[in-house]
């Protein structure tokens, strides 16, 4: 037993990492679930470091981490001014900013030969090649799959093509932008010339390379773990693809995704609700990604382009009751890891949408393809390569949600000069507003209601003024005397 704990959580290895680095302060980041085994880990780590050198080596756990688990929790590790931090578990394996990490998976039991069967069965009925992607917690069993694979006379007939880990250690780039050039999924509008730079892919901790003149969507993806975040992450991004799962807890194959593929029928209409917004809150979804700052300033700018209004909020794991605080946002931008970015906004007061469909919904002229990206490091990507097709002179769009045409309230122009409306046509708004407000006591009565376009704007509107008397006559009346005295007997009575 003890040997198959150390091999779970590669105490070894993490031990000689420790040692070849010089690392001195190490904090050790566990998901809830796997809290329980901490006191031991650092035990085990600190008898294993002991025999390796003469140094000192502190160890601190880091739990309940302020955002999701699988992102490395840079900000607590520096608060105990950690030199790295190794992180256990499930991971999205993004770039870090500050701190070197170092990663363990875990490893997952698996029946090996059941599902080298279920592959060679499932891929002899179709004649497409298979690509092989797994959860990082399978990532120990890859090398036995593929020998087993190979000795098979029908398995090494098939036409397989199997993932590898990205890393297993990250050290921050210099330059955050640097971490931020991924490989984008391929989609149909990309041009011809873009086409090589797509053949290398890079999803989930997984990377892999296609040969040139293929893509994606020849491919059958089979996908080996759970039904997780990481899968999820898969279904959506590859959605024009042939996607088989290997569940190895149930020893069963699943190939129906209705559920995960009418996720994109939702998100779409996010998209279309997204584009009446006026006040957008971005909600900072993580503070150890790389980019992340980058990712929100551009977020920033294309809002404001698109003459709205956006308020930066950090609170940690977002939640009904956290968002409701802030009912003058229409809609809220997560700006997060590929894995955390989808959050089920049906109970919240307001959407919350991703980057990718943000950048939708306030570029004018976007459309979508079909294609999806998770990694908000994509959209930049997206984003320079479609920054000057939509440069033209906007016009009025249509609104599925007021069923006609609706012009925003900034122009273009001016969204680009930063100009600021006038003393004069101020005064014309204000007027338009006046004559429009006709009060009466039929119910035939006309009243111009405007959307808030700032968070003192709507706040001021929701402010109580005190009861309006509509009165045709304005002359003044004479003033009422009103009892005077104490409430237990008044002077008159």
């Amino acid at each position: 037993m003890e040997l198959e704990f150390e091999s779970k959580y590669e105490i070894n290895r993490t031990a000689e990492f420790i040692i070849s680095k010089s690392f001195t302060r190490i904090a050790l980041q566990f998901p809830d679930e796997l809290l329980k085994d901490s006191t031991k880990v650092v035990s085990a780590l600190k008898s294993k470091t002991r025999l390796l050198t003469d140094r000192e080596v502190r160890f601190f756990v880091m739990a309940d981490t302020t955002y999701g688990s699988c992102c490395i929790d840079e900000v607590g590790a520096l608060h105990i001014d950690a030199e790295c931090v190794v992180h256990y578990g499930q991971t999205c394996l993004s770039p870090t900013s500050v701190l070197p990490a170092f990663f363990v998976f875990g490893k997952a039991s698996i029946n090996v030969s059941s599902c080298v069967k279920h592959l060679i069965d499932y891929a002899s009925k179709s004649d497409k090649p298979i690509m092989i992607l797994y959860g990082l917690e399978y990532a120990h069993v890859i090398p036995h799959i593929r020998e087993e694979l190979r000795l098979s006379k029908t398995g090494s007939q098939l036409k397989l093509s199997v993932a590898n880990v990205l890393c297993s250690f990250i050290s921050p780039s210099k330059d955050p932008r640097e971490s931020m050039e991924h490989p984008r999924p391929y989609s149909e509008s990309d041009s011809s010339e873009s086409l090589s730079s797509s053949r290398s892919y890079r999803l989930g901790g997984l990377t892999w390379d296609l040969p040139e003149g293929s893509k994606i969507e020849d491919y059958l993806l089979f996908w080996i773990g759970s039904d997780s975040s990481a899968f999820a992450n898969v279904v959506l991004t590859f959605n024009g693809c042939d996607i088989v799962r290997y569940d190895a807890e149930e020893d069963s194959l699943v190939t129906e995704f209705y559920q995960q593929r009418r996720i994109l029928k939702r998100r779409y209409y996010l998209v279309e609700k997204a584009k009446d917004a006026n006040i957008i809150g971005i909600l900072v979804g993580t503070l150890g990604v790389a980019g992340y700052l980058h990712m929100i300033h551009h977020m920033q700018a294309l809002i404001s382009a698109a003459g709205k209004k956006s308020y930066i909020l950090a609170m940690g794991r977002p939640n009904p009751a956290k968002l409701a605080n802030f009912p003058e946002c229409d809609v809220f931008i997560y700006i997060s890891c590929a894995q955390t970015a989808l959050l089920d906004s049906k109970e919240f007061m307001s959407p919350v949408i991703t980057p990718f469909e943000a950048n939708l919904a306030f570029s004018r002229g976007s459309e979508w393809t079909g294609a999806y990206l998770m990694h908000f490091q994509d959209v930049i990507n997206s984003v320079k390569s479609e920054s000057e097709a939509h440069s033209g002179s906007e016009e009025p769009r249509f609104s599925f949600f007021q069923g006609g045409y609706v012009e925003d309230h900034k122009t273009n122009d001016q969204a680009k000069n930063g100009e600021e409306d006038t003393g004069e046509t101020m005064a014309l708004v204000q007027a338009a507003e006046k004559a429009l407000q006709l009060r009466g006591n039929d119910h035939n009565s006309l009243t111009k209601q405007t959307a808030a376009k700032s968070g003192p704007e709507y706040f001021l509107n929701r402010a109580y003024r005190g009861l309006e008397i509509n009165s045709e006559n304005t002359s003044p009346e004479p003033y009422i005397v009103g009892r005077s005295g104490k409430a237990s007997g008044y002077k008159h009575e």
